[in-house]
């Protein structure tokens, strides 16, 4: 073992710790960071204690707003054409002798909210996905390194100290079972919550005799899950609080042979007596079955005896529940068991902000709502072009504290809304009115129904703050600490200013994410969903939605708006490093309602609306018009987005799509303080 003097040092920007979905999804945006100007490469690390990445069970479901994510990063079609496609739900109930019956079909994903839908795909193809698109966009700086166990960590006044351990191969492999007589089938059990913190890691050993390393950071990024190492180093204050309750729940990924009508569609399904199933239809011919455990029940410590749960009594319990019909199987690919609970952090970060923890490290739920991977990989997403601006000199680190005043009330909202979700799922059906006990069906439903949108993900909307100009109490809309309530550099709203800014855009509500329509390109007439022109590459953009440009008087307008964007003493030239391209930082994409055919690129549109290069010629991908297409038909976008089509407007969008700012053309002292309190111009 070597002296601490002899422990090699290194220096990174940023450490991310664990390389699951919410780690991938850090490590991804800083790789599309690489093409943000800056005096030097922004460097990034991540570890992880397990020998390898997940190759079966774990989470599968993945909502709208992550799949417009996965697209903003350029993987969306992968997981969509490899995903099993969530079109309908249909729901199961008891009849008055107690026989289930379908008695309800609704659709999976809202109608209209998103171009994509629901779909089912397996954590490790998703986390293969990440893995190529970091190795594509980094080149290969930014690479998992496995098997590496952080053993304590330090907060300075400029850095963070980390030291870290390389694991042998049989601490770096997590404890599985092959329990069960049909195969040697995957056991989920050692990261479920029904065994203690400590299980996972019972092979690691106290001696040290892998090599260690210091790694200093600027930042460190805690992904490492419900037993987080991260957060346990940053102290007491930082315990998950909550509850469990007394539900048990097995599941299980397999081929089944059944005669049950809609093993291909999700179902909720309530037995009279034997408890409640749900049933996820998976890519290659999987099915994933939710199964209530009514025969296991905790004991005095408030956990259940893990040892009793094996496939054999969890797929027993399934065909209680679906009696009359059958259900069998020769080949499970995976199965676990776990506890219904919710349990959040009272904090996101360390006060001196330069330790963040996401996902499961801060917020674990039951899986019933398909929430749990995609709200952690949306957090990172959410923190990561922050940390990444900062690291690299351009933002304001002021804009960190939005962090957890944004995720945190997400978390929040999805705990309460998992709490009363998972509750109606596990009780018994009601008999009748009468039956106070048992759990109206309708109620079910109508949880279901208004759970669909908070599903998707495109429910979100985040409160004032820097990043974001609206009316009304930024602690109130924001997760009600003290942190987001802070209102340094933050411009204040009246609630009538705000009504009238936000009616100038109604589609595009500040504090939401950019929704899409189609348009098409100017240039060369091909159709855009426009929310695909939004990549996550960092930079922010300043949407133009230009009106009527061949009205003279309308067209007056957005020359004089573009001429104070282009001036040497706007907020675009000073927020674009010296010798830098004009929309390397910030980016302006313009929609304008004239007819296509009547309008000229070069001739209507000023310059810094398709800025020229004297290498490439002008950018003929930055002008988009609200018209008809020849074989996708009519977009309506200034309709759906509620803008005005002679006089338009102005939206500011940061890197994560979400609209921070909307105002007139003439607004542009207000747009050039929006970003003045973002930017370190």
């Amino acid at each position: 073992m070597c002296s601490q003097s002899d422990i090699p040092e290194t220096n990174v920007d940023v450490l991310i710790i664990g390389a699951g979905p919410a780690g991938l999804m850090a490590a991804a945006s800083f790789a599309h960071l690489t093409a943000i100007p800056s005096a030097s490469p922004l460097s990034v690390r991540i570890i992880d204690k397990r020998s390898t990445k997940i190759f079966s069970g774990q989470a599968d479901g993945l909502q709208c707003r992550s799949l417009e994510i996965f697209d903003s990063l350029g993987f969306a079609d992968r997981a969509w054409k490899e995903a099993n496609h969530m079109i309908e739900i249909c729901m199961w109930n008891p009849d008055a002798t107690g026989i289930i019956q379908r008695s309800d079909r609704i659709p999976d994903t809202i109608v209209g909210l998103s171009r994509f839908q629901q779909i089912v795909l397996q954590q490790g193809r998703i986390e293969r996905f990440f893995l190529d698109n970091i190795q594509k966009y980094s080149g290969g700086a930014i690479k998992v390194e496995r098997a590496i166990l952080p053993t304590s960590l330090q907060i300075g006044e400029e850095r963070v100290k980390v030291t870290v351990r390389k694991l042998t191969e049989e601490e770096a492999t997590p404890p599985q079972a092959t329990t069960g007589s049909k195969s040697d089938m995957t056991d989920g059990l050692f990261r479920s919550n029904l065994v203690g913190d400590d299980y996972e890691d019972k092979n690691i050993t106290d001696a040290k005799g892998g090599e260690e390393e210091v790694i200093n950071a600027k930042f460190v990024i805690g992904c490492d899950g419900a037993r987080s190492w991260t957060r346990r180093a940053l102290g007491p204050e930082f315990e998950l609080q909550g509850e469990a309750t007394d539900f048990i729940w097995g599941v299980m990924d397999i081929i089944p042979l059944t005669d049950f009508p809609d093993i291909r569609m999700r179902c909720a399904i309530h037995s009279a007596n034997d408890g409640s199933l749900m049933v996820i239809p998976r890519e290659n011919r999987l099915v994933r079955l939710y199964i209530q455990l009514k025969e296991v029940t905790p004991d005095a410590s408030a956990r259940a005896d893990r040892s009793k749960i094996t496939p054999e009594l969890i797929f027993g319990a399934a065909q209680k529940i679906l009696r009359p019909y059958k259900i069998d199987y020769e080949y499970c690919d995976w199965w676990t068991a776990y506890q219904i609970g919710q349990r959040i952090s009272p904090s996101f970060s360390h006060p001196s902000n330069k330790v963040f923890l996401a996902g499961d490290a801060v917020h674990t739920h039951s899986p019933k709502a398909g929430q749990g991977m995609n709200v952690s990989m949306q957090d990172s997403f959410n923190l990561a072009w922050k940390v990444g601006l900062i690291a690299k000199g351009i933002c304001h680190p002021r804009i960190l504290d939005t962090y957890q005043s944004e995720r945190r009330r997400v978390a929040q909202d999805l705990i309460e809304f998992d709490h009363k979700f998972s509750r109606l799922f596990s009780g018994r059906p009601a008999k009748d009115v009468m039956d106070a006990e048992g759990v109206s069906m309708a109620e079910f439903k109508d949880a279901f129904l208004k759970g669909n949108l908070f599903a998707s993900g495109l429910s979100v909307d985040y409160g004032p703050s820097s990043l974001v100009v609206k009316s009304g109490d930024p602690g109130e809309l924001g997760d009600r600490s003290v942190r987001s309530r802070n209102l340094e550099g933050v411009r204040r709203i009246t609630v009538e200013e705000f009504e009238v800014k936000q009616s100038l855009a109604k589609g595009l509500p500040v504090g939401m994410r950019f929704n899409s329509f189609k348009v098409l390109n100017q240039a060369c007439a091909r159709p855009w969903h426009f929310q695909e022109r939004l990549k996550a590459d960092g930079r922010f953009r300043i949407v133009l939605f230009a009106g009527d440009i061949l009205d003279q008087a309308q067209k007056q307008r957005v020359e004089v708006f573009c001429d104070k964007l282009s001036s040497s003493n706007g907020f675009m030239r000073r927020a674009t490093p010296e010798g830098a391209k004009i929309d390397s930082v910030i980016e302006v994409l313009t929609i304008h309602s004239a007819k296509r055919t009547e309008t000229e690129l070069l001739r209507d549109f000023p310059d810094i609306l398709h800025p020229f290069d004297p290498h490439t010629g002008w950018d003929y991908n930055k002008v988009f018009v609200d018209d008809e297409s020849y074989h996708e038909g009519f977009g309506n976008a200034y309709k759906n987005y509620g803008v005005d089509k002679e006089k338009g407007c102005v939206v500011a969008v940061r890197p994560d799509q979400y609209v921070g700012w909307v105002g007139e053309l003439e607004d542009f002292e207000q747009l050039q303080e929006y970003f003045e309190g973002i930017f370190l111009v």
